[in-house]
C-alpha cells in the first residue's frame, strides 16, 4: 500500500509579540527594556522587520496619550465636583424636595409634595415601609398643597419610628390612572462627592443625587 506523504506547509515568521497596553501605559522603561530584550533574542537568519519595531512605538506612543488623556479627565472631573459642592454649600441646613424616603421620628410631621395628574378626580396617598410592605392608604385632597404627614389617618394608631415612603395612587371615577413616588421636603444634612457625582445626605441618612432635587426652601 503506497502511503502519500503531504508536507505541511511551513509557517510564516513569528511576528513579535504585541506588548501589553498596561505594561506600556505604566513604565516607559519595561517597554524599552522588553524591545531590547526582543532584538537581543531575535533570529539572526530571521531578523525582526522594522516596520514592526515601528509599529510597536507607534503603540506606546497612543496608549501614553490616552493615559495623560484620561488622567487630565480625571482631575477636571474632580475639580468640577469640587466647585459643585463649594457652590452648594448653601443648601446644608435647607429643605429640599426630591423622591426619597422620610424619616418618621413618632412626633414630627413628614411634609408631602403631592402632584396629582390634572384628569384625577381621586388619589389615594399609599405608604410603604422600609422593606416595602404597604402600611397605610388613605384618600388625600386633589390638589398640589403640601400636606403634612402625621404618621396615622384620623382614628389611626401611629406608625412606629423608621424610614417610609409614598406614592400617589390617581383615579378617575374607578377607573386606575397612574401610581407614582411622592416628594417629600427633607433637610440637607451634607453634601458629598461620590465617584464624581455631587451627592445630598438628607436626614435620615438617605442620599439623593443633587440632580434629583426640584426645589429648595428655607427651614418651615
Amino acid at each position: 500500500m503506497d502511503i502519500t506523504q503531504t508536507n505541511a506547509p511551513t509557517p510564516p515568521p513569528a511576528s513579535p509579540a504585541p506588548v501589553d497596553a498596561s505594561v506600556i501605559s505604566s513604565d516607559f522603561d519595561t517597554f524599552l527594556r522588553m524591545m531590547t530584550a526582543q532584538i537581543q533574542n531575535q533570529d539572526p537568519l530571521n531578523p525582526i522587520d522594522s516596520a514592526d519595531y515601528a509599529v510597536q512605538l507607534a503603540t506606546f506612543s497612543n496608549v501614553e496619550q490616552q493615559v495623560q488623556t484620561n488622567e487630565l479627565l480625571t482631575a477636571l472631573s474632580a475639580q468640577l465636583a469640587s466647585q459643585g459642592m463649594a457652590d452648594m454649600a448653601g443648601w446644608v441646613g435647607k429643605e429640599a424636595r426630591t423622591v426619597a424616603p422620610a424619616p418618621w421620628d413618632g412626633t414630627t410631621p413628614v411634609t408631602l409634595s403631592p402632584n396629582p395628574l390634572a384628569v384625577a378626580d381621586r388619589v389615594e396617598l399609599v405608604v410603604r415601609d422600609r422593606w416595602g410592605t404597604e402600611v397605610q392608604r388613605q384618600v388625600i385632597p386633589v390638589g398640589t398643597d403640601a400636606i403634612q404627614w402625621t404618621g396615622a389617618a384620623e382614628g389611626e394608631t401611629p406608625l412606629p419610628t423608621g424610614l417610609y415612603s409614598f406614592e400617589l395612587v390617581n383615579y378617575s371615577g374607578d377607573d386606575l390612572l397612574a401610581q407614582e413616588p411622592v416628594e417629600i421636603y427633607a433637610t440637607v444634612e451634607e453634601i458629598q462627592s461620590i465617584n464624581g457625582q455631587t451627592v445630598l445626605s438628607l436626614a435620615g441618612g438617605t442620599l439623593v443625587p443633587a440632580t434629583a432635587v426640584t426645589a429648595l426652601r428655607n427651614p418651615t
